[in-house]
């Protein structure tokens, strides 16, 4: 395990190495999405939804930022440029996989529709912003 200030290479690796959470990242790209669109797209309850981000967010792969009941989550790059470039590289292939494109599809098909056809789960929950950089 690592220390404090070291990279932790086998988390990283680990939180990589499980399809929830590849599915996860690709959900959320370069937008900050509500836990309730992961729900209703991978089709898993809310407690493991939870606990695969609560899995990234410890490896420092993602942040968290509450909003009311709302809970919403963004990519953040490692700091380890290594592990960046293979991060950025995990990215852009789960971003070329036809099935991780079609769940990309179907969550901003569904965020975006009518409120009269979504799902009774996200009435009301902010759609996905995109994650505006640091200047």
């Amino acid at each position: 395990m690592a220390t404090n200030k070291e990279f932790d290479v086998e988390l990283f690796f680990s939180a990589l190495a499980d399809r929830t959470r590849l599915r996860l990242l690709n959900l959320i790209d370069d937008e900050e999405v509500c836990v309730c669109f992961f729900v209703e797209v991978i089709g898993t309850n809310q407690p493991k939804i939870s606990r695969h981000l609560a899995y990234l967010k410890r490896a420092g792969l993602v942040s968290m930022r509450k909003d009311w009941k709302w809970s919403h989550y963004r990519i953040t790059p490692p700091e380890n440029k290594y592990a960046a470039e293979v991060f950025a590289k995990v990215r852009e292939w789960i971003k070329n996989d036809p099935a991780m494109r079609a769940e990309r599809l179907q969550m901003f098909n569904m965020c975006c529709a009518p409120i009269s056809k979504q799902p009774v789960s996200i009435v009301g929950a902010p759609k996905p912003k995109p994650v505006l950089a640091a200047v």
